[in-house]
């Protein structure tokens, strides 16, 4: 009778075992066998970690092995268990991988099939068919989206991190990692003295050091040791946590009354204003989407307040840019004056202090938690909802998205909510962080998102005129590496832009993404459909980028980009194509160690062994 050698593995993270009863039963081109319980005497089988192997052996001949059935029965109580994948070698000596990552909760059964990534016109035989059509119905029932507040992208249907289906939660391991990093960052910062020292006047800005008592790292102490410096101020628009505001300024702004007279102390070409516009050495970092945003009112006893600064920013004759001018309100007049480094000492530094903490508003809210967390979760909800886990497409997003659904539904339940920590730790709190959301909505494109074109439309991409912009310089190098990547990935399964058009699967995903996550709105520029493999490519590389390398430079990251530890793709070119993008990346860190060798303060942000790859990583 012929047998098989069934190996099956088992996660590695908290409680990941089973002591529950576990059948296979093999479904071939010409059969089924019977339930096979996988057990062995005096074993423990399926504990955390565990690679256990079984004979199985059926009355009849398969044929070809199209799906295995797992099922999962209760022994003692009901426990959950992670199967990473099952290895099977069949009689004739060859080995089919069936990769799962996936939970099994309760008693319950899944359906897996070869791990050979398919598209839908791949498959021919009905039974195939039919799996993939059931995943697909059955994954629409748990990912659903939500309004979770008018003007927002839709989120998952969810309340609490525990609605959320099992495969996406966080594991134990990652949820106790959530809990000990807030309360590690919160005992780091002194927040409760943090706080305290903002509910009552600060004596002097020496204060202002004892935030930073419990931080020691190069950039940290370059920052406390220099945070008065208008150098400082300049360059973390180019290459600190928000280095996406600055534009080149084409015309002085309209209400921004700023004369020649009123900054010539710091214009180094004997110049006029005018004349440095022109030859593109004067910057502009506004902050208008502050202007009209109601200031947090949740706490009688604290008064709090917004500013919507213009901040004027100059290239001196170093290449290095300096602020020259501020206002810290739109509309001008005789109580919003234009402060200037000319002004007394501690007006011009309160003046830069209003600029940064209007730039941490838009960081926190915008930058960081539209543009990337919300921005990947539409992502991962569309991908889930329409893409079948043999889609080549989903192989390739799958750890891009890894617990980004988790760690928003956190913010939701814990941050950003109806007091929660915005409310009670940021001028934007009770209500006007939501506000700053819908109405940054207008300016989420998708051009926004193709770094190079994002970098080009604010007039920073000129390398020679702008040369410490590491953010662009690093940044360009990893968009390129990716959309190299999944270029090659495209071109493996693709044969034409026929076969990407008539992909109806995918087409379900940026239509999901674009109806629901852009609430369909045509202004947006997200495409509805995707026609040709070269906009593919460049659609798969904004979701990496966005979810990888441009939340690791807002928000700093510790995995790596490039490390794929569950292996959802079996195919030899797939696996050589992850080898070379790993080479790349490797590249990309060498040339950033060298240019960051003997800086005082170096950019390491976007160093591929420094990005996550994903938002929640």
């Amino acid at each position: 009778m012929p047998s098989y050698t069934v190996t099956v593995a088992t996660g590695s993270q908290w409680f990941a075992g089973t002591d529950d009863y576990i059948y296979l039963s093999l479904v071939g081109s010409a059969g089924c066998s019977e339930k096979h319980l996988l057990d062995k005497p005096f074993y423990n089988d399926f504990e955390r970690g565990a690679v256990d192997s079984y004979n199985v052996i059926v009355d009849d001949e398969l044929g070809d092995i199209q799906l295995i059935r797992i099922e999962k029965r209760k022994y003692w109580f009901h426990d959950d268990w992670y199967l990473k994948y099952i290895t099977l070698k069949t009689p004739c000596g060859n080995y089919i991988e069936f990769p799962c990552y996936r939970w099994i909760s309760g008693e319950s059964e899944i359906v897996l099939r070869d791990g050979r990534a398919k598209l839908a016109c791949d498959d021919q035989i009905h039974i195939l068919k039919q799996h993939r059509r059931k995943e697909l119905e059955t994954r629409q029932k748990q990912y659903r989206w939500m309004e979770w507040t008018p003007g927002f992208p839709l989120s998952i249907d969810a309340k609490c991190h525990k609605d959320l289906p099992r495969d996406i939660q966080f594991d134990s391991e990652k949820g106790v990692d959530f809990v000990l990093n807030y309360s590690k960052a919160m005992e780091n910062l002194f927040i409760n003295r943090f706080m305290h020292m903002f509910q009552s006047s600060w004596s002097n800005f020496a204060d202002f050091e004892k935030i930073f008592v419990r931080i020691s790292n190069t950039i940290s102490e370059q920052v406390m040791n220099h945070w008065q410096e208008d150098l400082m101020f300049g360059y973390q628009f180019l290459n600190g946590c928000n280095p996406v505001l600055i534009q080149r300024c084409t015309k002085l702004p309209v209400n921004l009354p700023v004369t020649t007279e009123m900054v010539e102390c710091s214009l180094e070409r004997q110049l006029t204003l005018e004349q440095e516009v022109e030859l593109g050495n004067i910057f502009v970092v506004d902050f208008k989407l502050l202007d009209g945003i109601d200031v947090n009112k949740t706490d009688p006893c604290t008064l709090q307040f917004l500013a919507a600064p213009i901040c004027l920013l100059y290239k001196n004759l170093a290449n290095k840019i300096v602020p020259i001018a501020i206002q810290l309100n739109q509309v001008p007049g005789d109580e919003n004056p234009i402060f200037l480094p000319s002004d007394a000492k501690y007006d011009w530094l309160l003046a830069k202090i209003w600029v940064r903490s209007s730039d941490f508003h838009i960081h926190q809210t915008i930058t960081h938690l539209l543009r990337t967390h919300l921005v990947s979760e539409v992502f991962g909800i569309a991908m889930y909802r329409q893409l079948p886990a043999v889609h080549p497409i989903f192989k390739l997003l799958v750890a891009h998205v890894r617990f980004t659904i988790a760690i928003n539904t956190k913010a939701r339940e814990q941050l950003i909510c109806e007091y929660g920590l915005f409310d009670k730790a940021n001028a934007t709190g009770g209500g006007g962080h939501v506000q700053l959301v819908q109405k940054s909505m207008q300016d989420l494109t998708y051009s926004s998102l193709c770094f190079p074109e994002a970098i080009k439309a604010r007039g920073m991409d000129n390398t020679e005129d702008i040369p410490y912009y590491f953010y662009r310089d690093d940044g360009l190098l990893v968009w390129e590496a990716i959309r190299a990547f999944t270029a090659e990935v495209v071109d493996i399964y693709y044969g034409s832009d026929q076969v990407v058009e008539e992909d109806q699967e995918l087409q379900d995903f940026v239509r999901d993404v674009y109806v629901y996550g852009m609430r369909g709105k045509k202004a947006s520029g997200f495409p509805k459909s995707i026609k040709t493999k070269e906009k593919l490519s460049e659609y798969l590389t904004v979701v990496i980028f966005t979810a990888s390398a441009q939340h690791a430079a807002v928000n700093f990251g510790q995995l790596f980009l490039g490390m794929y530890p569950e292996e959802h793709f079996i195919e030899t070119p797939v696996k050589e194509a992850m080898a070379l993008f790993r080479k790349n990346l490797d590249t990309i860190v060498s040339v950033i160690a060298e240019r960051n060798k003997n800086k005082k303060l170096p950019y390491y942000y976007l160093s591929p062994d420094r990005i996550p790859n994903s938002v929640a990583i």
